[in-house]
C-alpha cells in the first residue's frame, strides 16, 4: 500500500524523535482528518437538503424520541453539544417555520414541552433518508465483515474515551 501523508509525518518524527514512541500519529492523526472530511461531506449534504446541521440535531432529537414525539427543553439540551442558550435560538427558528411546537406542561408551567409538528417529521424523515444515502456511499471501501469490525472497535474506543477522557 502506498504511503499517505499520515506516513510522511510519523517517518519525519522516527527520524528527527527517535527517543519517543510516535505510533499514536497514524491512528490519531488519521482519525482526526477523517473526522473533518466526514464533517464536511455532511455539512455539503445537509446543504444539498435544505438544511443544517442545527435543524438535524433538534429535529432528529425529536423524531427518534418516538410517537407522539414529544420532549421537554431539557431533554433536548442533554442531548445536544451545545449551551441552552443555542437551543432556544434553535427553537425559535423552528417553531418559526412551523417544524415545532412548544407547549408548557400543565401541571408545572415551568416545564416546556417541545412537539415535532407534522411538517417538521416529514421534513426530517426527507432528510434523514436523503443523509443516509449520501452518507452510506462513504462506507463503499468496506466489506461487511471490515464495517461491523470498524464499528466494534469505533464503539469500544468511544466508550472508553467517555469513561476516562
Amino acid at each position: 500500500m502506498a504511503e499517505d501523508r499520515v506516513d510522511a509525518i510519523q517517518a519525519a518524527w522516527r527520524r528527527e524523535r527517535p527517543d519517543i514512541d510516535v505510533s499514536s500519529i497514524a491512528i490519531l492523526t488519521r482519525t482526526l482528518l477523517i473526522g473533518r472530511y466526514l464533517e464536511r461531506v455532511r455539512e455539503r449534504a445537509l446543504r444539498e437538503l435544505g438544511t443544517d446541521t442545527s435543524t438535524l440535531d433538534v429535529l432528529a432529537t425529536l423524531r427518534r424520541a418516538g410517537a407522539p414525539y414529544r420532549l421537554r427543553t431539557s431533554q433536548i439540551e442533554a442531548a445536544s453539544p451545545v449551551t441552552a442558550g443555542a437551543i432556544s435560538q434553535r427553537l425559535d427558528r423552528l417553531e418559526a417555520r412551523g417544524l415545532v411546537r412548544r407547549d408548557r406542561d400543565h401541571a408545572d408551567k415551568r416545564i416546556i414541552h417541545i412537539s415535532l409538528t407534522k411538517k417538521g417529521r416529514e421534513l426530517i424523515d426527507g432528510i434523514v433518508a436523503g443523509l443516509m444515502e449520501k452518507e452510506s456511499v462513504l462506507l463503499t471501501p468496506f466489506s461487511e465483515r471490515d464495517r461491523r469490525t470498524l464499528e466494534r472497535l469505533l464503539t469500544h474506543w468511544l466508550r472508553w474515551l467517555d469513561e476516562n477522557a
